[in-house]
Formats: C-alpha cells, structure tokens, sequence
C-alpha cells in the first residue's frame, strides 16, 4: 500500500470512518484502519484535500474542503452500514468532533491526541498577511518508537494553519451538539497537541458515556508508536460494546 492510498473495504453493516491528521496521510491510519477491516468493519480512511502530495497543494486546501471529504466518506459508508463510528488522529480528531455534530445518529467517536485549541489561533488566523512568512516548520513524525516514518510534509505552509483555526473554532462552537459515547486517548507526552487539548475535550463534552486513557509510552503519532496494540485493542473494543 502507497503511504497516501487512501482504505475503502466492506464488510459487516458497522461503519468505521478514520481520519488522518493536519500535513500527514493515511500512512498514520492504515494499520489503525485495516485492523478493523480484518475485523470484519466496513472501513472508510479518506485522503484529505491538500495532504500525501506536496506543501504546495496544501496551500490551496480550505478547511471546508477537509470537511467535504470527510462528508463523502461518511455518505460512501451510509448505504453500506446500519450504523457508524468516527475516529481520527489529531485534526482527524478535530474532524471527528465535527462529524458527530453534523451527525447527530453517529453511533460514537473515538480521538486520539485531538486538536482542540492552540493557544496561537489567533496568530494562525492572521496567516498570509503581509509580512507573515510563507512556510513554517514541520511538526510530523512526533513519535517515540524508533525508525516510525509517518510521511508528514517537511514544511507547513503558513496559509494552511490559517484553515486550521477556521476548523477548530467551528468545531468548538458546535460541540454541545454531541451526545453518542466517546472514547478520548491522550499522550501523556505529546510535543504537538498539548495534552490539555484531550483533558479540555474530554471535561466539554456532555456525552452520557465518556471514557479518557492515557497513553504512557507515546508521542503525538501514538497509531504508529509503543502504545498502539493498546489503542487498537480498546477501540476495537469500544466499537464492538456500541454495535449494537
């Protein structure tokens, strides 16, 4: 498999949409995501817009462009499922969140170190103003197992956090909005998204069932780092009790 491919498989009438983070790829995903497939879930891992190409495409990319790829993976899974679950890594966390407001029958989502807030989204909004350089540095392949390679870009184009602020701040406007059962994972160490962000999201949401593991031997790209059996045992798990 190509580390941007993107997974569509069929399987059982439960959905899995995964998603992938902000300037990474699917590669962060695939295993996370085949392991469901192996499971017998019908599994949806979208390529977003911008992302497993070049900096220079992300550039283009808005966060309603994120959105609507989201959205077409979600409608692929609906005709083929009884039932769906979100998951994502990161701003596929984010994306996550705003797919369960959108979605007020998805069945439960699943994040894993999700972005919630930056405290430089304001700085992040002002993005491509005069003055403002074009590229900053990259911030992919935060993980603690040796020799892991997510495939992130080498650069983030500036234009791009912009949209991401857009995301967030769309995202917490609407998270009221979510009710279904929530699985919250959270890096105890994580040099990309404070693990605050997981402590915020998980005391905001008004979820009936909500649940917060610690990951103790991981970074930010915890899919593919020490803590990954760990990971994909309780989600598969949480799934599994939330079937029906």
């Amino acid at each position: 498999m190509e580390w941007n491919e993107p997974i569509y498989r069929e399987g059982s009438r439960t959905g899995v949409l995964a998603i992938h983070g902000f300037t990474g790829s699917p590669r962060s995903m695939h295993e996370y995501g085949e392991r469901f497939a192996a499971a017998g879930y019908t599994v949806a891992l979208p390529l977003l817009a911008g992302h497993g190409l070049t900096p220079e495409e992300m550039e283009k990319a808005r966060w309603t462009d994120w959105t609507a790829d989201v959205e077409k993976a979600y409608q692929w899974l609906q005709p083929r499922t009884d039932r769906i679950f979100a998951t994502g890594l990161s701003m596929g966390g984010t994306l996550t969140l705003w797919t369960a407001q959108q979605h007020p029958e998805v069945a439960g989502i699943v994040t894993i170190n999700a972005a919630f807030r930056f405290a430089q989204e304001q700085q992040m909004k002002l993005a491509g103003s005069l003055g403002i350089p074009r590229w900053m540095k990259a911030v992919g392949n935060d993980i603690k197992k040796a020799g892991e390679d997510e495939r992130a870009y080498s650069k983030i184009p500036i234009r791009a956090t912009r949209q991401f602020a857009l995301l967030l701040a769309a995202t917490r406007a609407g998270l009221d909005k979510i009710r279904c059962p929530a699985l919250i994972f959270s890096s105890k160490e994580d040099h990309t998204v404070s693990p605050s962000n997981q402590e915020e999201l998980f005391s905001s949401l008004r979820c009936q069932e909500k649940k917060l593991v610690v990951l103790e031997n991981s970074y930010h790209v915890a899919t593919m780092d020490h803590d990954k059996e760990l990971i994909f045992r309780e989600a598969l798990s949480f799934v599994q009790a939330h079937a029906g």
